[in-house]
């Protein structure tokens, strides 16, 4: 496993590089070599210690951890490895649960009419606030590879317009740009 460290408004210690060095090693079991695990660190203001994790498994799934404590770092980077392992579990569950033996053999009639139920319109849960700068479309597409979403809002350099790149379902990327 590749492990990359970076932080911004501190120092990485040789302590803080072998804590993380040890924990992760651990995860190793579970991930290809060339698996590559990406830890991110940063102060903020109120001396808050926050810790990302970001490992892309492929096959288009990125898995991603945070975690923030109060002026405790290894605190914070224990929280944020154990909901990685966490992630990572889950996700190989599901791969397991998809590539059973018998996953393609059907003991129902794979066709069969029923009752069609009036389902529910879908509506909002949630709200979401975020600031929309200004990039190019590559910039864009590393950004929203690092943020492990399937879609990104931006404003294009080039049109100066709202853009919303998306993950297909077929792995490739999707650009929607509004008509003049």
């Amino acid at each position: 496993m590749k492990l990359s460290i970076y932080a911004k408004n501190m120092v990485v210690t040789p302590n803080i590089t072998r804590r993380i060095e040890k924990k992760t090693n651990k995860m190793s079991r579970y991930l290809l070599p060339d698996t590559e695990m990406q830890v991110r660190m940063r102060k903020e203001k109120n001396d808050r210690r926050v810790v990302e994790i970001t490992v892309p498994m492929g096959n288009n799934v990125i898995l991603r951890a945070e975690a923030a404590e109060q002026d405790n770092l290894f605190l914070a980077i224990d929280q944020a490895l154990a909901k990685m392992e966490r992630q990572i579990h889950r996700h190989r569950t599901k791969l397991e649960k998809r590539l059973r033996d018998d996953a393609f053999k059907t003991a129902e009639p794979e066709y069969f009419e029923e009752e069609i139920k009036e389902e529910e319109s879908p509506k909002v849960v949630r709200r979401k606030t975020f600031p929309v700068r200004p990039m190019s479309v590559d910039d864009a597409i590393i950004q929203m590879e690092l943020l492990g979403h399937s879609f990104f809002a931006f404003v294009n350099v080039d049109t100066e317009r709202t853009n919303i790149l998306y993950q297909r379902k077929d792995g490739d990327l999707g650009l929607l740009e509004p008509e003049t």
